[in-house]
């Protein structure tokens, strides 16, 4: 019948199978008919299963048309492939995705600190801090701060850092960022 020869085409383009529904639903925040509706999405704008970064970039782009979302959409991105692989599965998407919608403090707060520590090597560094203010910066467009000095990236990380770096060490652990953030 037709719909089986749609099956097989379908199958040869697809590159990935998420795990069983049931599976991700134990596991993430989501419950089974959010995940079809999730999964209808992730197909529907990822036919092949998975997400690249430059798709992925597309797709973001998409929701800061006054600025440029580049550099964040790919901090972004490195934060959603957790196996570091080079590509998002629909795993990667929904558990990244239960953190930021359904997730607790705590776990909010771990996903930002992994955001923010674009090396991965446990640690805040000044310079990751303001890579991702500028990409944040750039994101929001001329438009949105119009009147904001060249510096001004540079200078609300300064403040940052300075009530985040307990120790004075020059970098941010986990545990001042979790306690920072909770003040």
């Amino acid at each position: 019948s037709a719909d089986t020869v749609e099956d097989e085409m379908e199958m040869a383009t697809v590159r990935h199978r998420p795990e069983a529904l049931e599976l991700l639903e134990a596991q993430s925040k989501f419950t089974k008919k959010e995940l079809q509706i999730l999964y209808r999405g992730f197909k529907n704008e990822c036919p092949s299963g998975v997400v690249n970064e430059d798709t992925f970039k597309e797709i973001y782009s998409q929701f800061f048309p006054q600025g440029d979302s580049t550099t964040y959409a790919h901090f972004l991105f490195n934060a959603f492939d957790t196996d570091h692989n080079g590509s998002v599965s629909f795993e990667d998407f929904v558990m990244g995705l239960s953190i930021l919608l359904r997730g607790t403090v705590q776990e909010k707060l771990n996903w930002a600190f992994n955001l923010y520590d674009i090396n991965k090597d446990g640690y805040i560094t000044k310079e990751e801090m303001l890579d991702i203010m500028k990409a944040i910066y750039d994101m929001m467009g001329k438009c949105t701060y119009p009147v904001l000095k060249e510096d001004a990236p540079r200078q609300h990380v300064e403040t940052f850092f300075q009530k985040m770096d307990k120790n004075k060490d020059g970098v941010v652990t986990i545990d001042e960022f979790i306690e920072s953030c909770q003040k």
